[in-house]
């Protein structure tokens, strides 16, 4: 700031009313100031202005699984709209479902001060954070539960979209249904599986544990489990995904052959409508969840003292064709 004053000619108060937007300026000495700024590459240090001022640093954190999975692109994009809106900027990391990574990650953003900070899950035990709740930092967690503590968790209803695809499937003459998801101790994973249960008992069907596949897959075990699945005892006519990484998954495993099962994935993804056939999926509204945990932890911020809340957010099925192919006249 001292350069900045000798450049511009002016006191460092006078700089320091410019750079913090305080009244008292004359319009063309702020335009002195503000171009001897940008000839110097002055930038302000927030974290020491604010440890000065007690304030807060205009920051949020965001612990994601995987920030290249398109659909945590969405979560982000949708925490970014709203914190741009209440003046904040958005840190991010990416877990890579590692409980110790998000142990890490979660510690050193509220090292570095954060206002508040909204965490997808690796872990079940949550402990570690109690202290920084205590001190003032409010947690909201997305699209997984806090495996110990009592904290915002804004949820989608897993258990009903997959029961809701078994439903489909169901009407469209299918009773040998496979699913495949993801690793079993992943939350999501965990409640797409009971609610592939769930449409079986509900359709009168028996459950086969020969047509459950749980991940992680990569296209050699899909190959595999489509294999086992297209013919013998264990034969099935129709497909759930449990996300839109495996629904790619098998569309890649599935690529030349004659005849497919009929396929529903969880989760929509870019270019789905224009497959051949196109895919049905089990859609959730991906920027809503990220909307929806921002939003709450902006009210936490603003001292909200409620208790915590548990909101799920609905689903919907959107029927494309993939899913409404009708199992061979063998079957």
């Amino acid at each position: 700031m001292n350069d900045v004053a000798r450049l511009a000619d002016v006191s460092i108060k006078t700089v320091s009313r410019v750079v913090n937007n305080e009244p008292g300026v004359h319009p063309s000495t702020a335009e002195i100031v503000l171009s001897a700024i940008d000839q110097l590459g002055f930038r302000r240090n927030l974290g020491a202005r604010n440890l000065r001022r007690g304030s807060a640093t205009g920051t949020l954190g965001l612990l994601l699984e995987d920030v290249a999975n398109p659909f945590y692109s969405q979560v982000t994009r949708a925490v970014e709209e709203v914190a741009r809106k209440h003046d904040h900027q958005v840190l991010a990391g990416s877990s890579d479902e590692s409980h110790v990574r998000e142990r890490e990650l979660a510690l050193e953003f509220c090292s570095r001060r954060v206002d508040g900070m909204l965490l997808v899950p690796s872990g079940v035990q949550h402990g570690y954070l109690v202290p920084e709740m205590r001190a003032g930092t409010p947690i909201v967690f997305l699209d997984r539960p806090p495996g110990d503590i009592a904290a915002d968790t804004v949820l989608v209803d897993n258990q009903g979209g997959v029961a809701e695809a078994v439903a489909h499937l169901v009407r469209h003459g299918h009773r040998r249904i496979a699913f495949f998801g993801d690793s079993p101790h992943i939350y999501t994973a965990g409640e797409r599986v009971r609610g592939y249960r769930e449409g079986h008992a509900s359709a009168g069907l028996p459950f086969d544990e020969r047509l459950v596949f749980m991940g992680p897959h990569d296209e050699t075990t899909l190959t595999c489990g489509l294999s086992r699945i297209s013919g013998g005892a264990a034969r099935a006519t129709a497909v759930i995904a449990g996300n839109n990484r495996i629904t790619v998954g098998l569309l890649r495993a599935l690529r030349g052959r004659s005849h497919r099962p009929a396929l529903v994935g969880f989760d929509d993804f870019e270019l789905a409508d224009l497959m051949a056939p196109p895919i049905t999926v089990i859609s959730q509204d991906v920027p809503e969840l990220g909307r929806t945990g921002a939003e709450l932890l902006f009210s936490r911020m603003a001292g909200d003292g409620s208790p915590p809340q548990r909101v799920v957010l609905p689903v919907r099925l959107i029927p494309r064709g993939s899913g409404e192919t009708p199992p061979p006249p063998e079957d």
